[in-house]
């Protein structure tokens, strides 16, 4: 006779579950959307927190690094909102229409939503959901099934965010920059969920920036929903840079229509816990698409990256590139699967992960895969982990340049071929900064 085993539920899953049961009923949405909410947070219950028996999670164990559920941030007040405006200072010389998110709140005073571009519609996800807005209504949970517990709770728990639509053949003059801002000094957990939606034709960029307090112990868990056109082109870049003690969690899904060029890059400058994933579906034939990411890390952090991206049509062109530069006791992992379906004849897909160990205590993960039913292709993956060459370091050195200068332009080289991809000149230089910040911190 077989033993029906349960795990017992840890202290977080069983504070989820009374915060669930005492604000579900004030979440935005009608009686479709909590429903949708009730049915995400059933299929959370039935799992739980992810672990290392979960293969995607095996490397990030939420049920041993998540003791606590914190309360859900309070809405900002004013003085949230006055920290919260001077967020996102490394891209202050970037030239964009700025949106804020505050606490996990669409913070409308703040955000610039004065003359938008024809064609271009922003509205807070709260708002959308309680007023049945047909974009939302056509796409929310609708972009991928996907069957992950931290898009589960996510589900669940949503409370606001932003919802972007570029309508069909507009083109935004101006990058969107998406600046989301823990500001308050009580730990606190957000729960955001955004949409962008951009029509066949039609070009826009969009910029995130996650930053939060340096001394404060906070979760995000966030989702972005992506739904690309035909003959469209986006390009998304997403910076973290949240304090020592966050938890951060996010999600994209992501589905991409014919002929469409779509850039998708990520770059972790902080945190404690991170992890990052995208599913995405290239769903359309002749598409460009391009990810990659780049982790520095240091102390005892840890990043864990998971990409699963599915070519379901055929004659189309993927390229993932991924860095990470890790010193102290950091740990960076990389998961990613390439699936081509047999109705994907002609796909060309390359994925590379590298790892650049700057400390013996530092420990780096990869698992790439492909999964491949169709007969002409060409797919490849690779991964590499190491030190810096000190054959490059001595050349360096050998002209006169000190050590730990050396060490620096070797760093920079290595994660700007990542940075060097990004569009938007001011980002690239922002980013490059940052770079350079770190290694200064490392001395």
């Amino acid at each position: 006779m077989a033993a029906d085993v349960r795990m017992m539920k840890t202290a977080a899953e069983v504070a989820l579950a009374e915060t669930f049961a005492a604000v579900h009923a004030a979440l935005p949405g009608d009686g479709t959307v909590a429903a949708q909410r009730s049915a995400a947070f059933d299929r959370f219950v039935a799992t739980g927190l992810p672990h290392r028996r979960v293969e995607a999670w095996r490397y990030t164990d939420l049920r041993a690094m998540m003791r606590e559920a914190l309360p859900l941030a309070a809405p900002p007040d004013a003085a949230a909102l006055a920290r919260a405006g001077d967020a996102g200072a490394i891209l202050a010389e970037v030239e964009a229409r700025r949106l804020y998110l505050v606490n996990g709140s669409f913070a409308a005073a703040l955000s610039d939503l004065a003359d938008l571009e024809p064609g271009l519609t922003i509205s807070s996800m709260a708002s959308a959901l309680a007023s049945g807005d047909p974009v939302v209504a056509a796409h929310l949970g609708k972009t991928l099934l996907v069957d992950d517990p931290a898009l589960a709770l996510n589900t669940a728990l949503m409370g606001d965010g932003v919802v972007i639509h570029v309508a069909a053949g507009a083109s935004l003059a101006r990058p969107l920059l998406l600046i989301s801002v823990t500001a308050q000094d009580t730990p606190a957990a957000i729960f955001t969920r955004s949409l962008m939606v951009v029509e066949d034709g039609a070009a826009a960029s969009l910029i995130e920036i996650h930053e939060g307090p340096a001394g404060t112990a906070y979760q995000v868990n966030t989702a972005l929903e992506l739904v690309v056109g035909a003959d469209a082109q986006v390009e998304r870049v997403k910076i973290i840079r949240e304090g020592a003690g966050a938890m951060h969690l996010a999600t994209v899904l992501a589905r991409v229509g014919d002929r469409a060029r779509v850039a998708v890059s990520g770059f972790n400058l902080g945190g404690g816990v991170v992890r990052n994933q995208l599913m995405a579906q290239l769903a359309g034939e002749f598409i460009d698409a391009s990810i990659s990411g780049v982790s520095l890390l240091g102390g005892k952090q840890h990043a864990d990256t998971m990409l699963v991206l599915d070519h379901t049509a055929p004659n189309s062109q993927s390229r993932e590139n991924f860095r990470a530069v890790l010193d102290g006791a950091s740990r960076d992992i990389f998961q990613g699967r390439i699936a081509v379906h047999q109705r994907a004849q002609k796909t060309d897909a390359r994925m590379l992960s590298r790892a650049l160990l700057l400390s013996d205590a530092a420990e780096s993960d990869n698992k790439p895969e492909l999964e491949i039913f169709a007969d002409d292709v060409q797919c490849g993956h690779g991964c590499t982990t190491g030190t810096l060459d000190p054959q490059l370091k001595f050349y360096l050195m050998a002209r006169g340049i000190p050590a730990k200068e050396a060490e620096a332009l070797l760093i920079q080289a290595f994660v700007g071929e990542v940075i060097d991809g990004v569009a938007n000149e001011g980002v690239r230089a922002a980013l490059t900064g940052a770079t350079q910040a770190w290694l200064l911190e490392r001395e």
